[in-house]
């Protein structure tokens, strides 16, 4: 074999590699936008269930198991019982609850199964009942039978 006879094999991978590539982007693509599709959904979902005063609804969002986490001012460890208790201990009322509305939403996929979720939230309440407050999250869904759900939470 001459040296050109071997350029001529590397060159041929390559424009087959590239191919592949581009197949496997090809079909991968519409599945990455469906995934960030369903997961917006989730969360505008969420929001919906926060803003009529839905916590149970809202913490059923999060994955039902001891792995889930949430950070924020504390760690909560557990499932959608844990979640929820935190939510409620935070929010006892109404009021405190306010209205949600989340922005600036940015989802990668991770893993066919793995998707991060980053955004804003703001809510809305009366000076009585705590004030307006916001901040950044950062959120780990996983997709399962139950459909995507959130295994970590990290709000501040």
């Amino acid at each position: 074999m001459h040296w050109h006879d071997a350029i001529e094999r590397v060159e041929g991978s390559t424009i087959i590699i590239d191919m592949l590539r581009l197949l496997f982007l090809l079909c991968w693509t519409p599945l990455l936008f469906a995934q960030a599709d369903e997961i917006r959904t989730v969360l505008k979902n969420s929001q919906a269930a926060w803003n009529r005063g839905d916590l149970t609804a809202f913490a059923s969002d999060y994955e039902d198991s001891p792995e889930t986490t949430f950070i924020g001012r504390e760690i909560t460890r557990g499932g959608t019982e844990a979640i929820l208790e935190r939510y409620r201990r935070s929010y006892p009322n109404r009021d405190a609850m306010g209205t949600l509305a989340f922005s600036e939403l940015e989802i990668r996929t991770l893993a066919p199964t793995v998707a991060l979720a980053t955004g804003k939230y703001e809510l809305k309440r009366a000076a009585a009942a705590g004030g307006d407050t916001s901040g950044r999250f950062t959120l780990i869904f996983r997709k399962s039978a139950a459909g995507w759900k959130i295994i970590h939470d990290h709000t501040s």
